[in-house]
């Protein structure tokens, strides 16, 4: 993961989130309204037409070097018409372009769309527009009449049992959320210091994203990787490729059983947020058991603002609703929850994504 980055403060994010925000709204009223509606609808295809990108993988062929349509075509295994066309669709949004030679090249935005970008959108992009996620979203009036998540109904099983029996899209969702996860951790070591802490656990940790960033930024510290046996068995190579593999200690399990014990700090990023209340309040009390008096539980969440401005985790609250009776939370409710595991909230400290850091030490 690339240590260069230029991450802004928090404070700077908010005020071109906020400048950002007027510029849509500008852009939205210069429209009559059933104009500035159907683009918003029309949303869809563009994502579509971004999950076909990388599901052909046309920026990884696209990466060494500008291809005439013909040769791009035959190395994607496409309809050279066809796909002259969803370039045609994609290069209007900025992503790809076409030289003035007719050769089809990369832009900034299509750049994310190689799978091995620094922050690679590849694996979100074919997630997003899986058939089967599609289906979910197709299904949304179901839960806002209900109140329920609508994938256990459509497939008999809650979302991570469906995503143990489904090998592939599983893949698809590992891949997504590591390569969405990279610019997140880069953004929450800028904005919240884990220089105090010596022995980091990363409970529901993936294969490793976010601790492997806070141990790069942290040398002094050692790290405890812990989730599913099968979903830890995938981290190595991204611990190695980070060069902390023999800083951290890899542990399978659920949390819904134990967690480790002799942390320092405990990070739960996008954990609390997958469940509901009596959920979300057990595994916070296994954590609670876990850690010692003097630990300090971080909670990465997208901690919903008061403002009715766009934001990420309003659009992530109704994906939580969909796929596992999850949601996202205000300030109060992590309060709230915290509390009720034995935690006292001391701060949330925002970052420069749409995540903040939740603190909390034992009562």
């Amino acid at each position: 993961m690339p240590r260069d980055v230029k991450i802004p403060p928090a404070k700077v994010a908010r005020i071109v989130e906020r400048f950002r925000h007027h510029l849509y709204r500008l852009h939205q009223r210069s429209a009559p309204a059933a104009a500035a509606m159907f683009e918003m609808i029309t949303g869809a295809w563009v994502a579509q037409a971004i999950q076909a990108a990388a599901e052909l993988g046309i920026a990884d062929v696209l990466a060494d070097d500008p291809l005439p349509l013909d040769d791009l075509a035959d190395r994607v295994g496409a309809d050279p018409d066809a796909l002259r066309r969803l370039m045609r669709a994609l290069i209007s949004r900025g992503i790809f372009r076409q030289r003035r030679d007719g050769r089809y090249d990369l832009t900034a935005l299509a750049e994310t769309l190689r799978s091995d970008a620094p922050f690679s959108m590849h694996g979100y992009a074919r997630l997003i527009g899986s058939p089967q996620h599609r289906e979910h979203w197709s299904l949304l009036v179901e839960s806002v009449k209900s109140g329920k998540a609508i994938l256990p109904q459509l497939r008999g099983k809650d979302a991570f049992d469906y995503l143990r029996d489904e090998p592939e899209l599983a893949k698809l969702f590992n891949d997504a959320m590591t390569g969405a996860d990279g610019l997140v951790a880069v953004a929450v070591v800028a904005g919240y210091s884990f220089g105090p802490y010596r022995t980091i656990v990363d409970v529901g940790g993936g294969r490793g994203g976010l601790l492997s960033t806070i141990l790069a930024a942290t040398p002094n510290a050692r790290g405890v990787l812990y989730d599913l046996p099968e979903v830890v068995a995938g981290a190595s190579a991204l611990l190695r490729q980070q060069g902390v593999e023999d800083r951290v200690r890899v542990e399978g399990g659920s949390f819904f059983d134990s967690v480790p014990s002799g942390g320092d700090a405990y990070v739960l990023k996008n954990v609390v947020h997958d469940w509901p209340d009596g959920q979300a309040v057990a595994i916070l009390r296994n954590v609670r058991v876990a850690a010692g008096a003097d630990a300090t539980v971080l909670l990465v969440e997208a901690v919903l603002p008061e403002h009715d401005r766009d934001f990420a985790g309003k659009w992530v609250d109704l994906e939580m609703l969909l796929e596992a009776n999850g949601r996202e939370r205000d300030a109060a409710e992590y309060r709230d929850l915290l509390g009720q595991a034995g935690f006292r909230m001391t701060r949330v400290v925002q970052t420069a994504a749409p995540y903040s850091v939740v603190e909390a030490t034992p009562v």
